[in-house]
């Protein structure tokens, strides 16, 4: 019986498994170097190449507390608790889960028990009635009853096999559905910390811009400037009020944004302004083979490979018969009086077997379907990974530039405040006409907008390369991600804040 059961065990007609192979690099090539033009496309080696694996271990942890900012981290803690999506996405887990632990139930034999009492007149006439009259009797039956198919060619192993790898990209895809909450939140958050500062540049110009008028208007009253000039600067006051009122219309659809992420109704929610003093974390992007084992997509799209492979041998099981052993076990009498006694038991024991012999080629059809749909998962797999690489790489560059940009951009601040001076000094003096002076105001405005946006697009730029490489990193098993996504750390991680 042991042998049987081993000889059972070996036979599987699922291909051997290999992980797909996919364009190697020895590194990214925005994740070092300086930001000289000259220098954009030139490669960098951060070092050696591994060879690896999708890692199923791989769960997220909490990142975003490298920025350093409890009210976000509360944010993030709500979105977790009580966000309609990653709920929506942990049921999907579930499902897949007990489709896993259903299929499981196949390599076990099925018992039931059933009970049957007839009371019956049997006709004279009735062929089975050898007695020549009419016959009144009974017939009650208990029986056990139990079937077990031999599992000889794998078929019941391998449809385990992809049940349980389905379940596990569905724990990898509730990962993603987790870090794409999470990475959308956070950027709701910089933005509305942005548009919070907009707010108040804003408002300090209206009152600069009014206090400019009042000033217009009394040297217009005096003599000494033109109407248009208290026309200009009427309309430079009415300009930047209209600004401001639709950045807090952007402001207050961003709090709307913030509180459905949050699983909360908009109307019972409030941010209180947020100054935009966060600072962006250094990140460690690693190397292309640890965004294989970092990347929940990654190990969703190659545990849908494996699935794929393993009903390939599904469908090749088909051209081979099935085993089955039966058996029954119980009681039967014709009568209540003595049938639960040992001269009433009957039992049976036997093999059965079923083979198709023509399918007017229904078995080639599926066999032939399931080779598609395994060359389908590769080549998905294969964009996965390229498409994770961008997404590195696009971060990396925008990180690399947009500091140039901030440095610039802090001078240009700089020297459009000094320009904006002197225009006053120089129209206070009667030297120059109030357009100049409309001219430095509207330069600086835009300036300091301008580094306001960039210092938000710096922020996200970090967001999304920490998305990019998966979050943060702890070992973990992914059979179990709810429970690992509700670690508030991880051991290993690769965000270091400043």
């Amino acid at each position: 019986m042991a042998v049987l059961a081993a000889a059972i065990a070996a036979c599987s007609l699922a291909p051997s498994y290999k992980a797909p192979e996919t364009a190697a690099s020895d590194g990214y090539k925005e994740s070092a170097g300086t930001a000289d033009a000259s220098a954009a496309n030139a490669p960098v080696n951060v070092g050696t190449w591994t060879a690896a694996q999708p890692a199923d271990s791989a769960t997220r942890g909490a990142w975003w507390t490298a920025f350093g900012d409890p009210l976000l981290n509360d944010l993030e803690n709500r979105a977790f608790a009580a966000n309609q999506n990653l709920a929506a996405a942990v049921a999907r887990y579930r499902q897949a889960r007990d489709a896993a632990d259903i299929a499981g139930t196949s390599l076990f034999p099925i018992i039931g028990l059933t009970a049957s009492g007839v009371r019956e007149r049997i006709s004279k006439y009735a062929p089975t009635n050898t007695t020549g009259a009419a016959k009144v009797g009974g017939d009650y039956v208990l029986r056990a009853q139990t079937s077990y198919e031999l599992d000889f060619w794998g078929r019941v192993r391998n449809t385990i096999a992809a049940a349980r790898s389905r379940a596990q990209a569905s724990a990898a895809d509730l990962e993603t559905a987790q870090l794409s909450i999470q990475a959308e939140l956070a950027g709701d958050y910089f933005e509305l910390c942005g548009l919070d500062a907009q707010i108040d540049l804003l408002s300090a110009t209206v009152n600069a811009y009014r206090e400019a008028l009042r000033i217009t208007q009394n040297r217009y009253d005096g003599g000494v400037a033109a109407i248009v000039d208290v026309d200009q600067a009427t309309t430079q006051l009415e300009t930047a009020q209209v600004q401001l009122a639709d950045t807090r219309l952007s402001r207050m659809q961003l709090e709307h944004a913030i509180a459905i992420l949050t699983g909360v109704p908009p109307s019972t929610f409030t941010l209180e302004p947020t100054p935009l003093r966060l600072q962006p974390p250094a990140i460690v992007a690693g190397l292309p083979s640890q965004l294989l084992q970092r990347r929940p997509d990654v190990a969703s799209a190659e545990r849908q490979v494996f699935a794929a492979n393993a009903e390939i041998g599904v469908t090749r099981a088909a051209w081979f018969p099935t085993f089955s052993l039966d058996g029954n076990i119980g009681f039967e009498s014709g009568s209540t009086g003595n049938w639960i006694e040992a001269p009433a038991r009957m039992w049976s024991l036997g093999p059965s077997a079923a083979l198709t012999l023509f399918d007017w080629g229904l078995r080639h059809a599926q066999n032939d379907q399931a080779i598609a749909a395994f060359d389908e998962t590769v080549a998905n797999y294969r964009q996965t990974v390229l498409t994770a690489y961008g997404e590195v790489e696009d971060q990396l560059a925008a990180i690399r530039w947009l500091d140039v940009q901030l440095a610039a951009q802090d001078r240009a601040v700089a020297s459009s405040q000094n320009s904006l001076d002197q225009s006053n000094y120089r129209y206070k003096g009667g030297i120059v006409t109030y357009l100049e002076v409309v001219t430095a105001q509207n330069a600086a405005l835009q300036a300091q907008q301008a580094a306001l946006n960039l210092r938000v697009r710096r922020l996200n730029a970090a967001l999304q390369l920490i998305k990019a490489v998966g979050g943060d990193w702890s070992a973990a098993q992914l059979d179990q991600p709810t429970a690992a996504a509700a670690k508030s750390g991880a051991d290993n991680t690769v965000v270091k804040g400043k």
